[in-house]
């Protein structure tokens, strides 16, 4: 494998930390809050805020991991890199970098889809023309400069945070209906209570997940070995703790079949608590959604890109365009794909689909980040985490995966 330091492979290196975290929660607030609150409640009922806090756990022990691996080896196509780091098996390595990125692809379809949803608030129009008409534009932005991209999801990331908070302010009256709840409609203390909750579980897990890709543009990063695990927690801390209230003052205004009926949860909620028209909110949701595909379109990329630099994918796909600095043609690729899965699948087909190609891939890169540190227990300039974080984060993915079959 080609060594690779810290200005290696054509690409600039113009992302700081405070961008790094803004474009990671971009990623993980687009890739599914606005479109899945309801299928989860659906699932889960008015435990949907557990379920988003399993979730959650899960997701976090597996971040942490991603951190220090983002620090230990700052490339593209990174997991890819870290299973063949630890395994030593480019077949491996080769699977689990093509899986990401179809879990990335797969990802930003889903986002296209429920793109459509929030779109016809405003003007109705043909599923199939207004998915085209979004993924197009947003694989020429990706195909931009890697600046401007990432500036253009932090300005995206700000706006749907926004709205999120907008959401809990206006609804936040409605927590107090919690009191009125019994202790066992908010926690799963019987058994019997547990198989919504996991499942929905499985779906809340895709909101999460989004940190995963941040390492993606690692060479792109300034100071890699810091921003990379600081930005990972700075970003998922700030996207869960939204989440939850979100859960929250959800199944307090809306009944959870309400809410699973709905192709714009957020923006009945709003309306549900306020009695006024949820458009700028339903306008905010377009801006979360394709924020969402934006970032797994440059993810996908950056994947195609290193795995051809590795040589485990055609070189042309490691080609930098000398005026963008991007890999142009692994961009409009990964925006074909995105836009041909789009036009194939149903959102929540998409969105288990993802979740658990996503939890197959975590439960390899935990156990992958385990190998390495029993050669390597302490690299320089690295903050190594504990042990029992990534075994942990393996048996929780596997886990979840498991009981979703």
């Amino acid at each position: 494998m080609p060594a690779h330091d810290e200005t290696h492979g054509g690409l600039k290196r113009e992302v700081g930390l405070l961008l790094f975290a803004l474009y990671g929660a971009g990623n993980i607030i687009g890739a599914g809050i606005y479109v899945l609150v309801g299928k989860v409640a659906g699932e889960a009922g008015l435990l949907a805020p557990f379920a988003f806090l399993v979730a959650a756990l899960v997701a976090v022990f597996t971040g942490l991991s991603y951190g220090e691996l983002g620090a230990r080896y700052p490339v593209s196509a990174g997991e890819a890199v870290y299973v063949q780091r630890a395994f030593r098996m480019q077949a491996l390595s080769i699977g689990v970098g093509l899986l990401i990125s179809l879990a990335g692809l797969v990802s930003a379809a889903t986002m296209a889809r429920g793109f459509v949803g929030y779109f016809n608030v405003f003007m109705p129009a043909p599923a199939e023309l207004i998915i085209a008409l979004n993924v197009v534009v947003l694989t020429l932005v990706a195909a931009r400069g890697i600046r401007e991209s990432v500036f253009a999801a932090a300005i995206l990331t700000l706006i749907e945070a926004g709205g999120l908070c907008w959401v809990i302010g206006a609804a936040a009256p409605n927590l107090a209906e919690l009191q009125n709840l019994a202790v066992a409609d908010v926690v799963p203390l019987a058994g019997d209570a547990w198989p919504g909750v996991l499942a929905g579980a499985f779906l809340a897990f895709f909101a999460f997940i989004g940190f995963e890709d941040m390492v993606n543009i690692a060479e792109e990063v300034k100071h890699p070995r810091r921003t990379i695990p600081v930005g990972i927690v700075l970003a998922f801390a700030f996207s869960s703790v939204l989440y939850l209230l979100v859960a929250m003052v959800s199944i307090t205004t809306l009944s959870p079949a309400e809410l699973a009926a709905s192709e714009a949860p957020l923006p009945d909620v709003y309306a549900a608590a306020t009695a006024r028209s949820p458009v700028f909110l339903s306008l905010i949701g377009l801006v979360a959604v394709t924020n969402g595909a934006l970032i797994q379109i440059i993810m996908a990329s950056r994947i195609f890109f290193g795995m051809s630099r590795n040589g485990w994918l055609p070189a042309v796909l490691g080609h930098i365009h000398p005026r963008t600095s991007t890999p142009v043609l692994a961009t409009l690729i990964a925006g074909g794909l995105v836009l041909i899965l789009a036009m194939l699948l149903p959102l929540v087909s998409l969105a288990k689909t993802t979740s658990a190609m996503v939890l197959v891939v975590f439960t390899l890169i935990n156990v992958s980040l385990w190998r390495i540190k029993q050669r390597d227990p302490k690299p320089a300039d690295v903050r190594c985490l504990p042990v029992a974080v990534p075994v942990i984060g393996a048996a929780a993915s596997l886990f979840i995966l498991v009981v979703s079959l």
